[in-house]
C-alpha cells in the first residue's frame, strides 16, 4: 500500500515533467516553423544547386555506378552501385540542404 500523500506528490510531479515536455516540444515545433518561413520569404537561392536542392553526383558524376577493382592493378573492373548518391545519380546539397534556399 502506497500512502496516499506520496500517490498524490508522484501523480503531481508526472503531471508537471509532462506539462513541461509537451510545452517544450511545441515551442521546438513552432520555432523550426517560423524559421522555415523565414528561410522562404527572406533566403536567397543557393548558388551551388541553382535551388533545385540536389546536384549531380561528383562521384560517379551522374552515372549512378562506379569502377571498382581490390587490387592496384585491376585485372577485372566491376561496375558498383556508387555509395555516394547509392544509384539515384543524385545527391543532396549540403550548402543547403536540400532547401534550395539558403
Amino acid at each position: 500500500m502506497i500512502p496516499p500523500l506520496v500517490r498524490t506528490l508522484a501523480t503531481g510531479s508526472i503531471v508537471l515533467v509532462g506539462g513541461a515536455i509537451t510545452i517544450s516540444a511545441l515551442t521546438t515545433c513552432i520555432l523550426r516553423r517560423k524559421a522555415l518561413i523565414n528561410k522562404e520569404k527572406f533566403g536567397k537561392i543557393c548558388s551551388y544547386c541553382r535551388g533545385n536542392g540536389f546536384y549531380k553526383c561528383k562521384v560517379c558524376k551522374g552515372n549512378g555506378t562506379i569502377r571498382w577493382s581490390p587490387l592496384y592493378d585491376p585485372v577485372f573492373v566491376n561496375p558498383c552501385v556508387c555509395p555516394t548518391c547509392d544509384g539515384h545519380r543524385v545527391q543532396r546539397c549540403l550548402n543547403c540542404l536540400g532547401d534550395g534556399r539558403v
